[in-house]
């Protein structure tokens, strides 16, 4: 069945965003502050956040080249035997079979001559006796290979956009916390205005 009477709506509600900036009698002057600080903070982010992650990038990439350089020093690859069969994977020839890395007991020589056993990790399925190549620090401990440039490159890229995010909140919260002084002020110069008014309109004559 028809309805004649349409349903009632909400009146619609002025969302300019810019109105801070046109002139108008309601405006005051604190809204205009709050504009000009918005806009502000607005470019002074826009600048900062690339230039933060650029310069965090190149710091964190530059370290970790460094280390990078010192592991290469310092690790040699070595051959291990397994001590034990290792376990095969659930689904063998699957993507995620040549993938994975299972722990497994190897023996191998130290640099300084001595025979070692430690548990690293290797490839599902292998039998033991199998020989491995494995990564050993100076002092003849198992390790993990040198960093990789594509490693450093996506810590680098992490770090920067971790800087971006950073400044970005920064300014966000700057923005946030200006408003909030710029309310309290504004709700005191309105208490104070309604005591004014009060005082008119209560005065007899």
């Amino acid at each position: 069945m028809y309805d004649p009477i349409p349903r009632a709506q909400p009146p619609p509600v002025d969302t300019d965003r810019w109105w801070r900036w046109r002139r108008n009698p309601l405006r005051r002057a604190s809204d205009l502050l709050q504009a000009w600080i918005g806009l502000v903070l607005a470019v002074t982010v826009g600048i900062t956040a690339p230039v933060a992650a650029w310069a965090v990038g190149t710091i964190v990439h530059d370290r970790f080249t460094a280390v990078a350089r010192e592991q290469a020093r310092t690790r040699h690859h070595i051959t291990a035997v397994l001590v034990a069969d290792v376990a095969r994977h659930p689904e063998p020839g699957s993507a995620e079979a040549r993938e994975a890395q299972y722990p497994a007991e190897v023996r191998y020589t130290a640099p300084d001559g001595r025979p070692r056993t430690a548990t690293t990790d290797v490839t599902p399925g292998l039998l033991a006796g199998n020989r491995v190549r494995v990564w050993s620090s100076a002092e003849g401990t198992l390790t993990e290979p040198p960093m990789q440039p594509e490693e450093i490159r996506n810590r680098a890229v992490g770090s920067g956009i971790v800087a971006t995010l950073t400044v970005i909140v920064a300014g966000a919260l700057a923005y946030r916390l200006t408003v909030r002084v710029l309310d309290q002020r504004r709700m005191r110069s309105w208490e104070a205005a309604w005591q004014q008014a009060a005082c008119r309109w209560t005065t007899f004559p």
